[in-house]
């Protein structure tokens, strides 16, 4: 068989990406210096990638990037920055003693892959436990954050800056990250672009961190200190998820849970628009037809929630308290960032009920977000309308519309069978954790296993039961843990770069 998709180039991209992940892990390897706790995890991690990226960059010298060659390297750039992000926790697995950070439930390889993947794909899952978090390095703690803040929109931007010379390669890897057809350039060279978006993605994360230790500095908010401003900037501008506190942000005070609520608002945001927002061209947002659906879905959803809880007599009293983990819980999960204001497992089944539903909705098209994604629902509704319409009125010719541009109809039926296929993956993820559970004599029940199995692949985070927002995925089969490694990667890639690799046309055709 004569394979004709150029591998050696795919792969030579990746490590180019690959080789760059060497100098955030220098971070970690600083803090842990400075604690006095063990630097070899980093210290092999730093060396392992750098080889391995170097090493793979030398497999070709042809730098041009074709769609089939862009669907490769998306997949194993995710995957192998994933694995070598596993390293630090493997490492710290294997030398824990009965006093060290991932001794019990968080050591060993599946684990480790496990919390990296999570991270990486800004899901949130993890399987440490409360005692796990008490026994960190925080120089571990600091990874887990910062490797959420770079699979937020890092990876994809580091990818195409480095691809400057390649006009066409980067926007096509773009579109392959993103499965929109048509790339905004917001300056003529993507490469441009994607400097502006880091820009602002820098910038924002910079005002995060600075609120959240200003409430520190004022005495609002007296664990805030400058490690928790930073590790939470990180992953609410992320929509990512993970935080050094094992009670989430409701280890913090109520003005920091308001404070963390806009910039997983932003986060979730298309930066497009928000870059237009910094050049003073107010109008384009307002002019979003997707913004406006995307924040109506929160206050939707917000309202239903916040008057279930409301009505809940075994849930905390008081106006405040309540209208704050009604909207502060919605927004974390619509959001993708897998936050929690309080532990929502114990609230009424209504509610719950509600956040699941919320699981599968996702931000702005163009963010850091996760799940389906609003541009896809909007479209979806207005395709369905367009049907109902049309079967009152057969002769009439009614093209959908978002603003003031027509979507295509491959986009339309693009779009209605990746929602589908997502279902259907879903379904056939939520079917193996029931059958597994059941081989392995774990107790998980149905709903256990649709939010975790929802929360996993469309990347939320938290779910209900033994994986609700104050639990964690230890308590899992192996196998399970493993299978969910795999399905984090394939949400996040929105599933078309890692299912074409399976077909045999794509390698001979």
């Amino acid at each position: 068989m004569r394979i004709r998709v150029d591998w050696r180039s795919s792969c030579s991209l990746t490590g180019t990406v690959l080789k760059w992940i060497a100098v955030p892990l220098v971070a970690p390897l600083a803090l842990a210096a400075f604690d006095g706790d063990p630097i070899l995890p980093f210290l092999v991690a730093i060396v392992v990638t750098a080889v391995a990226g170097i090493s793979l960059e030398r497999l070709s010298d042809d730098r041009d990037l074709r769609q089939r060659e862009g669907f490769l390297m998306v997949a194993l750039t995710w995957l192998g920055v994933a694995a070598v992000g596993a390293i630090p926790f493997f490492i710290v697995g294997l030398t824990a003693d009965g006093n060290s950070a991932f001794a019990g439930p968080v050591g060993g390889l599946v684990n480790a892959l496990f919390e990296s993947t999570s991270g990486l794909t800004t899901t949130g899952a993890t399987v440490m436990s409360g005692w796990d978090f008490e026994n960190q390095p925080r120089a571990i703690l600091l990874w887990r954050q910062l490797i959420q803040w770079l699979g937020g929109l890092g990876i994809l931007i580091v990818a195409i800056g480095l691809l400057s010379n390649l006009m066409v390669g980067g926007a096509q890897l773009m579109e392959t990250e993103t499965q929109s057809r048509n790339v905004t350039k917001l300056t003529p060279e993507i490469a441009s672009t994607a400097r502006l978006i880091w820009g602002l993605y820098v910038a924002i994360t910079i005002l995060a961190a600075t609120t959240f230790y200003a409430l520190h500095l004022v005495g609002l908010a007296p664990n805030m200190d400058l490690f928790n401003a930073v590790s939470h900037a990180f992953t609410s501008v992320a929509t990512a998820g993970f935080s050094p506190e094992p009670e989430s942000i409701g280890a913090f005070a109520p003005i920091v849970q308001w404070a963390v609520l806009p910039f997983m608002i932003l986060g979730a945001t298309n930066f497009v628009l928000l870059y237009y927002l910094t050049q003073g061209e107010f109008e384009r947002p307002l002019e979003s037809e997707e913004l406006r659906f995307y924040l109506g879905l929160i206050v939707f959803f917000s309202v239903i929630v916040t008057v279930i809880i409301g009505l809940d007599p075994d849930v905390e009293k008081g106006f405040e308290a309540t209208i704050r983990h009604g909207v502060f819980n919605v927004v974390s999960i619509v959001t993708t960032t897998g936050y929690a204001s309080a532990d929502f497992d114990l609230w009424t089944a209504g509610a719950k009920h509600v956040l699941f539903l919320c699981m599968f909705l996702g931000g702005m098209a163009g963010s850091t977000t996760c799940s389906i994604k609003t541009l896809r629902w909007l479209v979806i509704l207005k395709g369905l309308y367009r049907n109902f319409f049309t079967a009152i009125h057969p002769s009439a010719v009614r093209p959908i519309r978002l603003g003031d541009s027509i979507v295509d109809e491959e986009t339309v039926n693009d779009i209605f069978a990746y929602v589908m296929l997502a279902i259907v993956i879903f379904f056939l993820l939520t079917l193996f954790v029931v059958v597994d559970a059941a081989r392995a004599s774990t107790t998980v029940t149905e709903f256990e296993a649709l939010g975790a199995s929802a929360s996993i692949f469309l990347n939320i985070g938290p779910a209900f039961g033994m994986a609700g927002p104050m639990d964690n995925y230890a308590g899992f089969p192996v196998t399970t843990r493993a299978v969910m490694v795999i399905m984090m990667w394939i949400g996040r890639i929105e599933i078309i770069p890692v299912l074409v690799l399976l077909l045999p046309a794509y390698w001979r055709s």
